[in-house]
């Protein structure tokens, strides 16, 4: 009964504090980010054991453990591998505004990598969609270094008629 009072006599403030701070995404992210701000180009990084291209770039191959130095520039098209469509709102993490619904999320193979990018997809009705489709980047106009901003979205390539991608 104590324990009651005192919880009741408790005082609560709400405040969201002002926190601007800086993140280094160090040199091979970062020239990541410049080459889609100022270039609108998507650059990878080959390493000299294997051969794949990583995209986005990261300095250790993560099958032969050796150092990558040669950046290579991959297309701005790919293969839709797979997507998920979500019709409930959230939270965008990276402008915590309210997440535009419905969502596509796509995981998708550009030409010329050999990992896959995480991006999202303007097609949101799931029936027009089928892993195997050619997707292309529609870059924004105003670009500021930000791979989910300077990247809008990815758009189906050709009439997005499932049947041609998925070849039935």
């Amino acid at each position: 009964m104590e324990q009651e009072k005192k919880a009741s006599a408790l005082l609560s403030l709400t405040y969201v504090p002002d926190m601007p701070y800086d993140y280094h995404a160090g040199f091979y992210y970062s020239k990541f980010l410049k080459e889609l701000r100022d270039n609108k180009r998507i650059i990878g990084v080959k390493c000299p054991g294997c051969r794949r291209v990583y995209v986005p770039p990261r300095i250790v191959c993560r099958d032969c453990f050796v150092t990558m130095e040669e950046f290579t520039e991959v297309g701005d098209e790919g293969t839709l591998l797979a997507f998920t469509v979500t019709n409930f709102p959230y939270t965008d993490t990276t402008t915590g505004e309210p997440k535009r619904i419905p969502y596509t999320a796509a995981y998708i193979r550009l030409d010329g990598a050999d990992s896959n990018i995480v991006h999202c997809l303007d097609e949101t009705d799931e029936k027009r969609i089928a892993a195997g489709m050619r997707v292309r980047a529609v870059f924004s106009e105003d670009r500021t270094g930000d791979y989910f901003h300077d990247i809008d979205h990815f758009a189906i390539i050709g009439s997005g008629d499932v049947k041609s991608a998925s070849g039935s």
